[in-house]
Order: C-alpha cells, then sequence, then structure tokens
C-alpha cells in the first residue's frame, strides 16, 4: 500500500499564509501525494509551485458551511477552475439535507458540476451533522449525480471521517465513485483503517508525519 497516492495534503486554516502554502507544495511533491488542498486565494499560487510535480490541486467550493447559493458555488468553481484547480471539493447544502429537501441537495451539486469541465468534484456531506438516514439518502444522491467522490467532512464541525461511515458510504457506492475520509485523520493507523474500511482518498494536514 503507497499511503502517499491516498493522501490530500491539506492545508485550509483561515490564517494561511503564501509561506505555508509554499512548504505544503513543497511537502507534497516530496512525498508524491495525490494533491494538495488549498483555499481558492491559494490556488494560483499552488499551482505555479507544482507545474510538472504530478501533484494536482484541489480547491474548496462553498466552504465550509456549504450555505452559499448555488449560483454562487457554480461560479466559485468556474473561478477555481480558470486558475488552474484540478479538483474541487464542495459542501453540500447541509440545511437542506437536514430538512428532507433532496431535490435541493441535489440541484446544488449539478450546478457545480455543470461548470466542472471534467475536473474531479468531491461531495462533502459533513457526516457529524447527519442522521444515519440522511447520509444513505445523501451518498444516493452523491452517487446518482455523476461526482467523482463522496467526502466526510470539513474538519470544522465536531466528528470528521469514521470507519462506521466510510463502511456504510463504501456499501452503497461499492467501487462505482471514490470515499474521501476527511476530518481528524493524524496518525498512520487512523490512515490504514479509513482504507481498510474503503476509502480511496484521505485528507489530512498530516500526511508527512503519516507517511514517515
Amino acid at each position: 500500500m503507497d499511503l502517499a497516492n491516498y493522501i490530500d495534503h491539506t492545508i485550509l486554516k483561515p490564517e494561511a499564509t503564501p509561506q505555508d502554502i509554499r512548504r505544503l507544495c513543497s511537502e507534497a511533491i516530496k512525498c508524491n501525494f495525490a494533491a494538495v488542498c488549498v483555499n481558492p486565494c491559494y490556488v494560483d499560487l499552488a499551482v505555479s509551485l507544482l507545474v510538472g510535480s504530478g501533484v494536482n490541486v484541489a480547491t474548496v467550493i462553498g466552504f465550509p458551511l456549504g450555505a452559499n447559493l448555488s449560483v454562487v458555488k457554480a461560479f466559485e468553481a468556474k473561478q477555481a477552475i480558470l486558475h488552474g484547480a484540478d479538483e474541487l471539493d464542495m459542501v453540500i447544502n447541509v440545511g437542506a439535507a437536514k430538512l428532507g429537501l433532496w431535490e435541493a441537495v441535489s440541484y446544488d451539486i449539478e450546478q457545480v458540476l455543470s461548470v466542472a469541465q471534467g475536473r474531479t468534484v468531491k461531495v462533502i456531506v459533513e457526516t457529524g451533522l447527519l442522521t444515519e438516514e440522511e447520509k444513505e439518502k445523501v451518498c444516493h444522491i452523491v452517487l446518482e449525480s455523476g461526482a467523482q467522490y463522496i467526502k466526510t467532512s470539513t474538519g470544522f464541525v465536531p466528528g470528521g471521517a469514521t470507519v462506521a461511515d466510510i463502511k456504510l458510504f463504501k456499501s452503497i457506492v461499492g467501487d462505482k465513485i471514490g470515499i474521501k475520509a476527511s476530518g481528524g485523520i493524524r496518525t498512520l493507523e487512523d490512515a490504514k483503517a479509513m482504507i481498510t474500511a474503503g476509502a480511496t482518498r484521505l485528507g489530512t494536514s498530516t500526511g508527512v508525519s503519516i507517511v514517515s
């Protein structure tokens, strides 16, 4: 198992600086991570630092609340692509999910996919805020939407990735789409447990210590 190929090396804290992004990208190249994940204002910088490295640049859409208007998420996604982003990690309308407004949840995802131009779209469902029934329903919606991944969490609310949630998603999506475990993955043991449960990508800020 080459753990590095699973990892999105991530820094999404609001106080992140250009120096942090340079360090992140340098580490990603050295470790051969799958991608870096940065806030939209740093996509340009990350792209410039990673040219020819084989490391993708992922950014976040509607992050971290998911409460933006769908048209705003689509615009944000379009701008991210114009600036060179390879992957888009979007947050669903969590409030709509809690109300059972599944058409609104689906529409929100579709609007981002409609401008994605073939880029990888990972749909963050914020498992820590959902019931088991809601997790199952949103997993089916993501699967049917055409997105490439379902992702557990933003890391900004209590309750990150759990083995139980990864197993639940795997039981529904199988190998049809990817599963990104994110939130609270800090050790080699955490990483291995998520992959064993079915995760195909890991979002973590501690990727260097995990692989070393």
